[in-house]
């Protein structure tokens, strides 16, 4: 599965556009209560496990997008986009979009 942040692959053009797809991951508050707990971590003003975390959440954001994809017969996803919201004080959510194209 070829993902790219651009509308379109250069040298490969889509021969089928099959709509928008998009996959979502929320990580809860006890998450973040556990990384401010393991403050030791922060090495360089870098907070190791919440990063890994977030990068969790954002491959599994990614993943859940391209199954979307493959289910609707496509073999890429285009225009991907990541946004990261918060939802109330508790809770982040990572949204993985973009539109899947047979190339």
């Amino acid at each position: 599965m070829i993902i790219s942040t651009t509308s379109s692959l250069d040298q490969r053009p889509a021969k089928e556009y099959h709509g928008l797809v998009a996959g979502e991951t929320i990580i809860g508050a006890n998450l973040f209560r556990d990384f401010f707990a393991s403050i030791r971590d922060v090495v360089g003003g870098r907070a190791g496990s919440y990063e890994r975390v977030l990068k969790e959440a954002k491959d599994t954001a990614i993943r859940e997008m391209e199954d979307k994809a493959r289910a609707l017969g496509g073999n890429a996803v285009i225009g991907v986009d990541l946004d990261y919201e918060t939802i109330g004080d508790k809770m982040l959510m990572v949204v993985a979009s973009g539109t899947a194209v047979t190339i």
